[in-house]
């Protein structure tokens, strides 16, 4: 059978006792449904990717003993009656045809929670725990350990186990100095610091037998000053080989290093370069990472021989029928990942069960069912951004009529600004997927067109969405009439000339936006993978230690003088998200934006902008500027809920017409889809 446009992406992989259908390896993601009861969700949520034909599918991580645990009472797996529960998973797998590996992860120092273990006793940047360090018997009882959790994952009907050696947790500790001061046989030279990895693959292959698949996730460039160097990568991918390893995963940065490495900025296939110089020293399968989120991606990075398998993680969140689609020639189709971390990750770390911004039903695949209405009923929704259009399509997917009504020319509100962000290009794909599944579904749209109560009541419609946004909120400043003064708007939409001096009012995601938008001026680094790299400081790992250069390149001259002001007096940017903000707040310092806050709005004016400081109003002092951009939050839009009610049509109130604090695309196509569903 002819594979089509994805040849490679598309062909099955023969790992001599198994084969898996295609190159697609679902990559590992903690979701928060492995951890207490939740294996009935859990199946749901991966016998969707299943049937969605993905090769390959990785569980989120699961500790081989508590100390290992990322947080209290997260997943583990160390006992018969564990293994037991996760047959409902591995089995509704097994059903829809796919294959599943569980990840074994320690999280060494890197643990959130008061017991946590290392090698030696230092302290990571990222928890408030210092570990206790292993005696030499402790650390044969952590091997002895991942040997079990692997064979109770065998006997839970797992097709395989990933061997997190990765990210910088506890196996990753145990490779670099700074980390692993030992002087015991588990310290020392690279030879011995890497005997842990290759004594766990070894007896993990000697236990289980010779047909389970067995991943070792190795770090390929570590990002840290102090990392591996790449002979001593090498030197332990040759040696996981002869472990007994079936396929090397490539793990990319320490979860400490200062270097994003799968944000929407992180330009596509970013680090595939660095698995595809490790293809030449071994034999066995390769899987490539990191911001592969389309069929065509994958398939030129398959092509051009980085890898034998790509590892998609969010991507099959966002779109579990991805392969499907693929090998059906309906990649259009593909509701594509925009890599914003917002309902993923950011949960994680909030301690939040994951989801996806642009598909909800991820990890809630049996509370939220888009199932055939029993009557085909008559819906107005009134705005197209990110909650009208999840409405609108969710309405349409059910069976209901639907029309769409939008006064701007084209649809996706806020969208179509956020687009416009140097390393937020990939809301194109969003607006792409929603354009089609607009076609594909038969919703109505009526484009400039911008409706009145009367009008609707006058159609016979059985109820009325209202997702009509948000417009500007008025911060009351003396003089904001003034022709320096532009809104977000005037600069992001309508491409209004800004001067090289600008004062940014509002701290918020749309103020950092605008700040970067203005920064670059139209050039955006991630689609240049080459100045990219050299912004962030990543050079060939042969070339310095963890792949990480001492001096990036940094901009000598940014071409704006931009300056960030908000009222509150703490961290700039305090509401962005969990695992982006930081990126967002070193692009702009790296840039050389001012960032000041516990301001005082006084005036605009002729000389610019006049600041004050404090309660006391203390230090007036004129910010000379060229232009000042309102960034300072927004209101509801909701002039037609009202006369609608009034008229008698049931009326729903969704996105920014009902919350308008910061533009929340996360929460808008939530809130749509999760009406739509019930109605």
């Amino acid at each position: 059978m002819s594979n089509g446009t994805y040849p490679h992406l598309l062909a099955p992989l023969d790992l001599g006792f198994t084969t898996l259908r295609n190159r697609v390896l679902m990559g590992s993601m903690h979701t928060g449904l492995e951890d207490g009861n939740k294996h009935d969700r859990l199946a749901a949520y991966f016998a969707e990717r299943a049937r969605g034909e993905v090769g390959l599918i990785v569980t989120g991580g699961y500790a081989p003993n508590r100390a290992g645990w990322v947080k209290p009472f997260a997943g583990k797996l160390t006992t018969r009656s564990e293994a037991a529960k996760h047959s409902i998973v591995t089995n509704a797998v097994h059903t829809e045809g796919g294959k599943i590996a569980m990840q074994i992860l320690h999280a060494g120092r890197y643990a959130y929670h008061p017991l946590p273990v290392a090698p030696s006793r230092i302290k990571s940047p990222i928890s408030p725990f210092a570990p206790r360090e292993l005696s030499t018997a402790g650390v044969e009882k952590q091997i002895h350990d991942f040997v079990r959790c692997a064979q109770l994952a065998r006997d839970a009907g797992y097709d395989g186990v990933e061997i997190m050696g990765s990210e910088g947790y506890f196996i990753n500790e145990f490779l670099v100095t700074h980390t692993n001061q030992r002087s015991d046989k588990w310290g020392g030279d690279y030879a011995q610091r890497m005997r842990l990895p290759v004594e766990i693959v070894e007896r993990t292959r000697e236990a289980v037998g010779k047909d389970f698949i067995i991943i070792y996730r190795l770090s390929m460039i570590d990002l840290i000053p102090d990392g591996n160097t790449w002979e001593e990568t090498v030197m332990l991918a040759k040696a996981i080989e002869n472990a007994g390893a079936t396929i090397i995963n490539t793990g990319i940065g320490w979860h400490e290093a200062r270097v994003p490495t799968i944000a929407t900025s992180v330009p596509r296939g970013a680090f595939t370069w660095v698995t595809k110089k490790m293809k030449t020293e071994v034999s066995i399968p390769l899987v490539t990472s990191n911001r592969i989120n389309l069929p065509a991606t994958a398939e030129q990075i398959l092509a051009e021989g980085c890898a034998d398998m790509v590892s998609m993680a969010r991507p099959l969140l966002a779109d579990p029928e991805f392969v499907l689609k693929a090998r059906e020639d309906r990649a259009d189709e593909i509701n594509v990942c925009i890599a914003c971390n917002q309902a993923c990750l950011d949960h994680t770390f909030a301690n939040k069960m994951s989801s996806c911004l642009v598909n909800p039903r991820a990890c809630h695949e049996i509370e939220l069912n888009y199932t055939r209405a029993k009557s085909r009923r008559n819906f107005a929704v009134v705005g197209s951004g990110p909650a009208g259009l999840s409405a609108a399509l969710v309405l349409a997917e059910r069976g209901h009529k639907v029309d769409l009504f939008e006064a701007a020319a084209d649809i996706g509100g806020q969208l179509n600004m956020a687009k416009v962000i140097p390393g937020k290009e990939e809301f194109h794909e969003m607006l792409r997927y929603f354009t089609r599944q607009i076609e594909l579904l038969g919703v109505h749209v009526h484009l400039d067109t911008r409706v009145t109560a009367e009008t609707l009541a006058g159609k016979n419609y059985d109820g009325a969405i209202i997702a009509t946004g948000v417009t500007p909120r008025d911060p009351k400043i003396e003089g904001q009439h003034h022709p320096k003064v532009l809104s977000y708007i005037d600069v992001l939409r309508n491409r209004a000339p800004v001067g090289e001096r600008v004062a940014i009012i509002g701290a918020g995601g749309i103020g950092f936006d605008v700040a970067e938008f203005l920064l670059h001026d139209g050039h955006s680094p991630t689609l240049d993978l080459a100045e990219w790299l050299a912004e962030w400081g990543v050079v060939d790992p042969a070339e310095a230690r963890g792949g990480i250069s001492k001096e990036p390149t940094r901009a000598e001259s940014p071409r704006r003088e931009i300056t960030l002001l908000q009222r509150k007096a703490g961290k700039h940017g305090a509401n962005l998200g969990k695992t982006t903000g930081w990126i967002h707040r070193a692009v702009l310092k790296m840039n050389k934006v001012r960032m000041i806050g516990g301001v005082n709005y006084e005036r605009i004016g002729d000389e610019g902008l006049l600041v004050s400081y404090g309660k006391n109003r203390e230090n007036p002092t004129w910010i000379a500027v060229d232009n000042i951009v309102m960034c300072a939050g927004q209101v509801p839009l909701r002039e037609l809920p009202e006369p609608l009610q009034a008229a008698g049509i049931e009326t729903y109130i969704i996105g920014g017409a009902d919350v308008a604090t910061e533009l929340d695309a996360k929460r808008a196509i939530d809130q749509g889809s999760r009406l739509a569903a019930g109605l």
